[in-house]
């Protein structure tokens, strides 16, 4: 469904001016004005999840699988300490499982978002909100872009915490929208009304292989994020795991001053003019080679040989800083990172391990960083990390419609200091338990099955 035209909202156009005016150099962490400040840790938080659809494999699946039963985080029985109590499905295709769900945890499947909210009473009665506006069948737009209904389901959460005179915490999963000004919107509508918004990709929270930790502070002179996926949904967890690994560099954050889309000759044009380094993207796929496909990846690519077409996106860093997202990793479950820093000839390269069960299982460090989330009130990583990578995927699918031309943004003038979210993160232990061998379940996952058929 495409988001819902409203006619005293401001240009696109007009909004990114607006918003760049307004929130140039500024750090914008939400107040949490009427919220609590703390809940009592042993009364369970009541949970309402907004979802697209319910499928095997959904978001909404491997997420709330991780709220439902107990789950492996770092090599322990976790719990979550939540009950998730009611439901919001937009669309029930013909592999729908909410309802076998629904039934068999007690959870009430309302029919409007405002209903999973208020829990079939008459204001706000729940703790915290799960927002999961992916998969399902939207409409693609002529940018690439899938129209999921990620900004309709905001709007009307957030409708309902205006008439109710109360707010919660609500999680956004993976971009904000697919547009830059709504994002803005976003951001700034938790921030006057005071309640936390926390969005994100699972990827910078898996174990990284080899174990590479960036001193905060360090000089980064180039970024390199490689992955396997498709265009624009995969090109946001790659910017992801370009930012979560860069905003800590020296001198912080300060925002993005341009972004260019290149594919064809055009990427390869743009690395002999020295915008970007090959032989930095070799070095990130060498922390996890390919032994059906050995060789430099210019070569690979340019011979035939590579199994995708490649594309990349260059984002330019108000500190001059350059990264370079390409979609040249094996697959859509490799991932890889590689910088270099000022003074050492040597790259810094890693991979993120995602775990058995393909990318199933990146989302059990996810829902842990979701509900220390809910249970605090305080996002573990900034909100300006994914309001950056929201927008600069926007730009990127302008640039490649443009004709690959570069798309300046002023609008990303956003400053933000890093958070050191390394308790969010797997570090490998839980992999000692769940092993590429062990079965992976059709339905909802649970510790004890986890053992079991372990």
């Amino acid at each position: 469904m495409n988001q819902p035209r409203n006619p005293t909202r401001p240009s696109r156009r007009r909004f990114l001016e607006h918003t760049s005016r307004g929130l140039a150099g500024v750090m914008i962490s939400p107040a949490f004005g009427r919220m609590a400040p703390g809940v009592d840790p042993s009364r369970k938080l009541r949970v309402a999840a907004v979802v697209t659809e319910f499928t095997y494999r959904s978001h909404a699946h491997v997420i709330l699988e991780n709220f439902l039963e107990p789950y492996l985080f770092n090599g322990k029985r976790t719990e979550s300490g939540m009950e998730v109590v009611s439901l919001y499905v937009d669309q029930f295709p013909r592999r729908d499982m909410a309802r076998d769900v629904a039934k068999a945890y007690g959870i009430r499947i309302a029919p409007t978002i405002a209903e999973a909210l208020r829990v079939g009473g008459s204001r706000l009665a729940v703790d915290a909100v799960l927002s999961i506006g992916e998969h399902g069948r939207y409409p693609t737009n002529n940018k690439g872009q899938v129209e999921y209904p990620r900004k309709r389901f905001f709007d009307e959460i957030v409708a309902e915490f205006r008439r109710s005179g109360a707010t919660a915490p609500v999680f956004n999963d993976k971009h904000l929208s697919y547009r830059a000004d709504w994002a803005h919107e976003m951001v700034a509508t938790a921030r006057t009304m005071g309640f936390g918004l926390m969005a994100a990709s699972s990827v910078p929270l898996a174990e990284r292989r080899p174990p590479l930790e960036l001193s905060p502070g360090a000089r980064i002179t180039e970024a390199v994020s490689l992955h396997g996926g498709n265009l624009e949904g995969y090109d946001f967890h790659g910017l992801e795991v370009l930012q979560s690994m860069v905003e800590a560099r020296a001198g912080g954050e300060t925002g993005i001053k341009e972004v260019e889309f290149f594919d064809g000759d055009r990427l390869w044009r743009a690395a002999d003019d020295g915008r970007w380094s090959p032989a930095l993207a070799d070095a990130a796929r060498a922390t996890d080679p390919d032994p059906r496909r050995p060789g430099p990846l210019q070569e690979l690519v340019k011979s035939g040989r590579f199994p995708h077409k490649v594309h990349g996106i260059l984002v330019t860093y108000k500190d001059g800083l350059r990264g370079m997202v390409l979609n040249a990793a094996r697959d859509s479950t490799h991932w890889h990172f590689a910088c270099k820093i000022a003074g050492d000839p040597a790259p810094r390269a890693t991979s993120f391990y995602v775990g058995p069960w393909e990318n199933r299982n990146l989302f059990k460090a996810l829902a842990h960083a979701i509900q220390v989330f809910f249970r605090d009130h305080r996002a573990p990583f900034p909100i300006e990390r994914t309001l950056l990578t929201t927008s600069a995927l926007d730009a990127a699918m302008q640039s490649r419609f443009q004709g690959q031309k570069p798309v300046a943004t002023p609008y990303l003038d956003v400053a933000y200091p890093p958070m050191d979210f390394r308790a969010m993160r797997e570090m490998g232990e839980s992999w000692k338990i769940l092993t590429p061998g062990t079965p992976q379940p059709r339905g909802i996952d649970t510790f004890t099955r986890d053992r079991r058929e372990g």
